[in-house]
């Protein structure tokens, strides 16, 4: 981890939370935080034992799945989704580094 980031010392991308303050804070099941990753929906960060450890990031990442499958959207869509997504951020930084 690079811990000169400044979002790695805001948490944004550091893993700080729980599974369970995670799901309390999305009003998502523990299972289902489990089944998300290991459909590669999120890859929270772990503790030395073995700990989920959940960023900022990944809690905004869980809203954004909640709020697709609240859409409709099964999990394979939702895969595509972010992927898609990640996507048109990773270019819009690209042409803002242009410009």
């Amino acid at each position: 981890m690079n811990q000169g980031h400044p979002e790695d010392r805001s948490g944004r991308t550091h893993g700080v939370f729980a599974i369970s303050v995670a799901a309390e804070m999305t009003s998502l099941q523990i299972q289902n935080l489990r089944v998300y990753e290991r459909r590669g929906l999120l890859a929270p960060a772990r503790s030395e034992g073995g700990t989920r450890l959940y960023s900022r990031a990944d809690i905004e990442t869980l809203h954004r799945i909640r709020d697709l499958l609240a859409e409709g959207l099964n999990l394979a869509g939702i895969a595509r989704v972010l992927e898609l997504e990640a996507e048109v951020a990773h270019l819009r930084a690209r042409l803002a580094q242009a410009t």
